[in-house]
């Protein structure tokens, strides 16, 4: 299943104070505080400074999901700042928060906000609370590799039974009751997990815990909960083990799904929707800003179940983590610089062509480069 029009302007609109309340086609970069380059400026909201030369070396890791875009935001990056030497390094989640807070790396990408010991270990390595700013919109796409079959219908419960093991054959009654008329083979499943620390093991696990929890009773996290089974490193990683095995069946951001065969989730209704922009932008509607987290740290959660039949609820919100201090004003500088490219206007487009991605609204581009703004 592809993406759809990957020129498909569609940003998640975050509403004042606690929730996106639309998701619309981007404008005008007017009054977003980040120009059209994507340094951040200094003027505040709404300012149109020139961007400022910099010079430095600047490293971030994290997010495998981030990869693709990443190469157009560097490219896009390193023509506006050509004395900035940029790096990323694509380890994953987890690992991307761990060299953060370690002081390894001046920002961390992330499939999902900081949590537990992560907010403590990250005050500790800033000397203030660290942020979560959106730069990145996603759906995530349950890939299988059967030959002959490019997509299959699956209820929250079917693919939660096929993920413990407790389905094991491709023919299975559960799996051909919602695929009339597809062949399904005598074959055995094999699934496939992350096997790194990994955001988007917690946006798949939140989702089979929060729409199938009579079968998948463990809570969300970034480490996978099932013992055993065949796993990948990174995203990459998981990608190949599903094509490289008849029968496989694996979780990873759209953008990397390529030839392999998707799978539509169903609604409310009992209806089933495939992923596309739009159909994840109609789940990100629903998503509220989460409790205890600073103004300027924008952590978003996604409803799971959502009460419309056209969501698809499989999303990831992926972010860069930053200091809300940093000890080094270069640092600081170059790290909101370099955000502020993400965020722009031209940087969204960027990574919606190359990733598939659908790109932020102005008003949540506001709202991160007020962030950036606010960094010391």
């Amino acid at each position: 299943m592809s993406l759809g029009s990957r020129s498909t302007r569609i940003g998640a609109i975050l509403g004042a104070g606690t929730l996106i309340a639309t998701l619309a086609a981007c404008g005008s970069s007017s009054g977003s505080g980040s120009d059209q380059s994507g340094a951040a400026t200094s003027g505040g909201e709404g300012s149109t400074a020139s961007p400022t030369e910099l010079t430095g070396t600047l490293a971030g890791a994290g997010a495998s999901s981030q990869e693709a875009a990443m190469e157009a935001w560097k490219a896009g990056f390193a023509s506006q700042q050509p004395d900035v030497t940029l790096s990323y390094d694509a380890v994953g989640s987890g690992a991307g928060i761990t060299q953060f807070t370690d002081g390894q790396v001046a920002w961390a990408g992330s499939d999902a906000p900081l949590e537990g010991d992560e907010v403590a270990a990250a005050e500790k390595r800033c000397g203030a609370p660290a942020w979560a700013l959106p730069v990145y919109i996603s759906p995530v796409a349950v890939i299988f590799n059967l030959d002959g079959v490019t997509s299959l219908n699956l209820d929250a419960a079917t693919i939660a039974k096929i993920f413990r093991g407790e389905i094991t054959n491709w023919n299975d009654p559960a799996i051909a009751a919602t695929n009339s008329g597809v062949s399904l083979p005598d074959l055995a499943i094999t699934p496939v997990h992350r096997a790194d620390k990994s955001g988007t093991t917690e946006n798949f696990t939140e989702y089979l815990h929060s729409a199938a929890p009579e079968v998948w009773s463990d809570e969300a996290g970034k480490e996978w909960p099932v013992a055993g089974g065949e796993s990948g490193d990174k995203t990459s990683g998981l990608v190949q083990a599903v094509q490289a095995g008849q029968g496989a069946i694996g979780y990873a951001d759209a953008s990397q799904a390529g030839s392999l065969g998707t799978v539509s989730l169903e609604a409310k209704d009992g209806s089933f929707v495939a992923f596309s922009n739009e159909t994840a932008a109609k789940a990100a509607d629903t998503a509220t800003r989460t409790e205890g987290h600073e103004d300027n740290d924008l952590a978003l959660s996604v409803n799971r179940v959502p009460d419309t039949n056209d969501s698809y609820p499989l999303v990831l919100i992926s972010y860069s983590i930053v200091c809300s201090t940093y000890s080094d004003a270069n640092e600081a500088a170059l790290v909101k610089a370099f955000v502020g490219h993400q965020v722009s206007e031209q940087g969204q487009a960027d990574a919606s062509d190359n990733a598939g991605s659908a790109p932020l609204s102005e008003s949540l581009r506001t709202q991160v480069t007020t962030a950036l703004d606010a960094i010391k």
